[in-house]
């Protein structure tokens, strides 16, 4: 990823855009070998996220290599929708988030402070923190309300993806 050119992500609502009060971070386009091996881990990952939701998937939208600076976070949000700036985010059944690095809440050697995968199961329920480590899939329902919180320092990288 540090070879990449980073964009600012964006966000999905009635357009396509970015809206740092909302979203900040970056997307960082891979070279083709090591996206072709990320791609195929996500395949792999196919049958055991099949049987863990007990339903079928298909496609996947497609791997997104993302990085989070300091300060970066994602607000709350869903990535399921019905949006005419992107019509194929109504097919989205699980999202996926495989994390690259490691925070310090997961283990003191890690490379970032912040940056929890904090996910809403429902409004009575509380929140679950996922402290990002190293090659860990999480797999949840792409309606599911969830956010990044904020990375205090260092860098959290990660691959997502949506199967269809």
């Amino acid at each position: 990823m540090d070879a990449g050119d980073p964009e600012p992500a964006q966000i999905l609502d009635e357009r396509i855009d970015t809206n740092e009060a909302v979203r900040r971070a970056v997307h960082i386009e891979i070279d083709a070998a090591t996206l072709t091996f990320l791609e195929g881990r996500l395949d792999e990952a196919r049958p055991l996220i099949e049987r863990f939701f007990r339903i079928p998937v298909n496609d996947r939208e497609g791997a997104s290599t993302l990085r989070y600076a300091a300060g970066g976070f994602f607000k709350r949000h869903r990535d399921w929708g019905r949006l005419p700036s992107w019509p194929d985010a109504a097919r989205r059944r699980i999202a996926v988030v495989l994390f690259l690095t490691t925070s310090r809440e997961a283990d003191p050697s890690g490379t970032f402070t912040g940056g929890m995968l904090r996910l809403f199961a429902d409004d009575n329920a509380a929140p679950i923190d996922v402290a990002p480590h190293e090659g860990t899939l999480v797999a949840f329902p792409a309606t599911m309300l969830h956010e990044v919180t904020e990375v205090q320092d260092g860098t959290r990288d990660a691959v997502v993806d949506w199967y269809y």
